[in-house]
C-alpha cells in the first residue's frame, strides 16, 4: 500500500527562519527544535515532500537540500542521516498531500474567517498563537 504524502513547508517549519528572508540560497538559521527527529519518524510512515517558496527560486532547492543534509548529519550518525535524506522528495509543484504542515496556513473548517483575523495573522515564530 502506498504511503500518504506529508508536505512540509521549509521556512518557519524546518528552518527556524529567525533572520527572515535572506535570499533563496542563504539559509542562515538553525532547525526548529525537534525538526530532524520529526523527519526521521515521518519518513517511516509518509512520503515526505518539502515544498517552499524557495522551490522556484534559482538555487533554492539546492540550498534547502544542503541545509537539510547538514542538519541531519549534525543530529545523527551519517548512515541514518543519508538514509533519511534520500527518502525526502523535493517536488516542483505542491503535491496532493494527505496533510500539510505550514507556519502560514489555517485549517479550513467550513466557516470563513473574518478578514480582520486574516490581516492580524502572525506565524508562531513571530508571536502568533498555535
Amino acid at each position: 500500500m502506498p504511503r500518504p504524502i506529508l508536505c512540509l513547508d521549509f521556512d518557519g517549519v524546518l528552518h527556524s527562519y529567525e533572520s527572515g528572508w535572506q535570499g533563496a540560497g542563504d539559509i542562515p538559521d538553525p532547525p526548529v527544535p525537534g525538526a530532524m527527529a520529526f523527519l526521521a519518524d515521518a519518513v517511516q510512515s509518509f512520503r515526505v515532500a518539502i515544498y517552499s517558496t524557495r522551490t522556484h527560486q534559482p538555487g533554492g532547492v539546492e540550498a534547502m537540500q544542503g541545509w537539510l543534509k547538514g542538519g541531519l548529519e549534525n543530529e545523527m550518525n551519517p548512515a541514518d542521516a543519508s538514509r533519511i535524506f534520500d527518502l525526502i522528495e523535493w517536488p516542483l509543484e505542491k503535491p496532493p498531500a494527505m496533510v500539510t504542515i505550514d507556519d502560514r496556513a489555517l485549517t479550513f473548517t467550513g466557516a470563513w474567517p473574518a478578514i480582520d483575523e486574516l490581516l492580524a495573522f502572525r506565524p508562531w515564530n513571530r508571536g502568533g498563537s498555535s
